[in-house]
């Protein structure tokens, strides 16, 4: 019994070492372990949350300063795709940086195209075909898949707002709430607790804010911390994507 106990986990040992080198082969159980290595490099990316209220959505996420000559202002973890649309990203940023540039031609080809602004979910669609594409041999393919994870938030012409998170491997959902990154199974337990459909933007940005202060390793502070948001409405126009700038973000933090 123990030397066919032993035969069968060398055989799986032997099976995984065989399947986990090729990007477009399927393992005996039906998996494709690259697409999970992928998944778990966003575990050690730093957390970002989204939340998706009534009149807006609202992105936070933490910037991880591991030295005091890094200036940080220059870690940008929070972009934006177009005037109605941005992006918080985890795990490998040098990846995200392909499917931003890819997202933000996809917007503007749109727009030109078509005289309207692209909706959330067709610029995260065109987003997740580019993540699917690793491994063809392409010069604009990856030979991996990307190791990051992304939430797209924004505000369609038509009003609704709209938050959805993408994997390394091309699946997208929507989501009320969602957090990704190395805090992200803690923060996901306290937006599940926390959050409610009815909740106003400002109270969101509070939520972000509180849940982030709860994961991170290091004091939350305005320097260590990134805040994006975007209004349904802005007085009579439509409300635009931006960041908060730090003092009101110092205002909210005084508040918690």
């Amino acid at each position: 019994y123990n030397e066919y106990k032993s035969y069968l986990s060398f055989s799986m040992f032997q099976s995984r070492s065989e399947y986990d080198r090729g990007v477009n082969v399927f393992s005996p159980e039906g998996r494709i372990f690259q697409v999970e290595y992928a998944i778990e490099a966003i575990k050690l990316g730093s957390t970002a949350v989204g939340i998706q209220t009534k009149d807006g959505v609202c992105l936070a996420v933490e910037r991880r300063i591991t030295s005091p000559l890094m200036i940080p202002s220059s870690i940008e973890k929070i972009v934006e795709i177009d005037e109605h649309i941005g992006c918080a990203m985890s795990g490998l940023i040098a990846d995200s940086r392909i499917l931003i540039d890819h997202a933000r031609v996809e917007a503007q080809t749109h727009w030109f195209t078509y005289n309207e602004k692209m909706s959330v979910e067709s610029v995260t669609q065109s987003v997740s075909n580019l993540a699917l594409s690793f491994g063809e041999y392409d010069k604009k393919s990856m030979s991996r898949p990307f190791g990051v994870a992304i939430l797209m938030a924004g505000v369609d012409e038509n009003g609704e707002s709209v938050l959805l998170h993408m994997d390394p491997s091309g699946t997208y959902l929507k989501y009320g709430a969602k957090a990704i990154g190395a805090g992200s199974e803690g923060a996901q337990t306290t937006l599940e607790e926390q959050y409610h459909k009815s909740m106003t933007l400002d109270e969101g940005v509070k939520l972000c804010l509180s849940v982030l202060k709860q994961v991170m390793e290091e004091k939350i502070s305005s320097t260590n911390i990134e805040v994006g948001i975007c209004r349904k409405r802005e007085g009579d126009a439509p409300g635009k994507f931006h960041l908060i700038n730090k003092d009101d973000i110092d205002n909210l933090l005084k508040n918690l």
